[in-house]
């Protein structure tokens, strides 16, 4: 018991390490790391480190994603280096929500999987898919990158793959025993709770009655739900 005890204060320490980088290379704002700081202390022990790890799997994958192709999304005002604490919550908040009281409930499990799968999803379109010219996801009209509901090829096939090792890495973080099922929790709901942002920002973000943090918010609620039923 003291041995855990001592094992999550380390990943806390790890955690404040984690948001001090993020803040000093502008990843974060200060205020994002800090909220990012408490919903992770908040995971470790009400959840488990397994599922802490899981999360900061997502912000690596995120980080990544932004800085990859640095100069071309510069080049084309699609370069977004430091995300708010608006941005953390609209994609944390859900996951956060199902470690903070699901514990190892495993409907609460598939719906914290499918909230990060979709997150991780959606920032990986977002962020890669911008490489390639997009389609409107209403009309399939050619558009340009970076427009509200847009998707592509090419922010799909990283979405899915994003998807893919959020759900392999759940297992083997032992939040799902079954690789399979795992996998399949992750990809199912990750990629339906990716197209379902890009049709609630086509539909809706594109005319105002919403913003992008509205949009993740409710995008990551239903990659829950979705992950939820497919373990029932």
């Amino acid at each position: 018991m003291q041995n855990t005890i001592m094992v999550n204060w380390g990943y806390v320490l790890l955690l404040f390490i984690l948001g001090a980088i993020s803040y000093k290379r502008k990843s974060l704002d200060m205020l994002g790391s800090l909220i990012m700081i408490f919903m992770g202390i908040t995971i470790i022990f009400s959840a488990g480190v397994s599922w802490f790890i899981l999360i900061v799997l997502f912000f690596i994958l995120s980080i990544f994603a932004t800085r990859f192709s640095k100069p071309y999304k510069k080049e084309i005002g699609q370069y977004e280096k430091t995300r708010t604490a608006k941005n953390v919550i609209s994609n944390g908040l859900v996951a956060f929500l199902m470690a903070a009281f699901g514990g190892y409930y495993l409907p609460f499990a598939g719906g914290f999987i499918g909230a990060v799968a979709t997150a991780t999803a959606d920032t990986l379109a977002s962020e890669i898919g911008v490489l390639q010219e997009p389609r409107l996801i209403t009309t399939f009209r050619k558009v340009p990158a970076g427009t509200d509901g847009a998707i592509s090829v090419l922010g799909t096939a990283a979405a899915i793959t994003g998807t893919g090792i959020i759900g392999f890495a759940a297992f083997l973080l032992g939040i799902i025993p079954d690789p399979l099922v795992s996998i399949k929790i992750s990809v199912i709901s990750g990629t339906l709770g990716c197209f379902i942002d890009s049709i609630l920002g086509a539909v809706l973000e594109r005319r105002n009655y919403i913003n992008n943090e509205h949009v993740n918010l409710l995008a990551t609620i239903c990659g829950a739900i979705i992950g939820i039923v497919s373990v029932m």
